[in-house]
């Protein structure tokens, strides 16, 4: 049975004119976007803010992570347009900030990297302006891939490690902490221009002493930026919420994790790795 919502998680939902123009413009371009297909609580208000984080490589991910609400499944065939769509949507969308992401595509020689790097560059060349962050998968360890991204120069390459190591079994079986931490680490030696981030969530079951592990590991390979958020099951039928944590309890964390020596820490029950994702930015 999912546990009963607290106050603090209640969170009125209303789409205005500008988040019905942000809709009309992706789907005119057969774009998806990760605020609808992970079910984020965020989405009408970055939507009606005019802004909103592309999911690249379709909508269905070769991994079955529990605590996710992207289906899993065969993948789609890429779409050799969808970078230059997605430049279109961030130039007509007038983003300064643009957060690209994707499915997981083991099924890809190297992972979806070249199609990511080809999304980056056409932003770039696009809308020069934009910043833009490529919120990427593990591409399973392999830097060479990780390497195609940097070498596109997105602003920041962000690389979620989700929750403790010792629930990665339950929570994200086809997934390694580890290899998510080289991942980051290796992001300041491929472009030390480039910002590192990650995020993850509260509520699964971890301890306090594991969510200082986690700051410290992070520190430990020189991420920069940090989200952390809430964990809210999509379903009954996903990884369940152990705990709903009270906002005074993320407030504490976010000074721990500045103390640490994160220059940026997004830290709340509605924080997602790409909410107000500019503000580390300035922008």
């Amino acid at each position: 049975m999912m546990q009963k919502k607290p106050e603090w998680l209640r969170k009125r939902i209303a789409a205005g004119p500008d988040s019905t123009a942000v809709e009309g413009i992706l789907k005119e371009l057969s774009l998806n976007t990760v605020c609808n297909e992970a079910r984020c609580p965020n989405c009408a208000e970055c939507f009606a803010g005019g802004t909103a984080t592309l999911m690249i490589m379709g909508t269905r991910c070769t991994r079955a992570c529990s605590f996710c609400n992207v289906v899993c499944g065969p993948p789609e065939r890429l779409d050799p347009e969808e970078p230059q769509k997605v430049a279109e949507a961030v130039a007509r969308l007038r983003l300064r900030y643009a957060v690209i992401t994707s499915v997981t595509r083991d099924d890809l020689p190297d992972g979806g990297a070249a199609h990511f790097a080809a999304t980056v560059r056409a932003i770039r060349g696009r809308s020069p302006m934009t910043a833009v962050e490529a919120l990427v998968p593990d591409f399973q360890g392999d830097m060479a891939a990780a390497a195609m991204v940097a070498d596109a120069w997105p602003a920041v390459i962000s690389h979620n490690i989700e929750t403790a190591k010792e629930l990665y079994g339950a929570v994200r079986p086809q997934a390694d902490y580890r290899r998510s931490l080289r991942l980051i680490e290796a992001v300041k030696g491929l472009n030390p221009t480039i910002r590192s981030k990650s995020g993850f969530m509260l509520g699964l079951g971890e301890s306090r002493a594991q969510v200082l592990e986690m700051m410290d590991d992070l520190r430990g390979v020189g991420c920069e930026l940090l989200a952390i958020g809430q964990y809210l099951a999509p379903s009954s039928a996903h990884y369940p919420v152990r705990e709903y944590i009270h906002p005074d309890i993320f407030g504490e964390y976010r000074q721990i994790a500045m103390d640490k020596g994160f220059s940026f820490v997004a830290a709340g029950p509605f924080v997602r790795s790409s909410y107000h994702a500019g503000e580390a930015l300035g922008r």
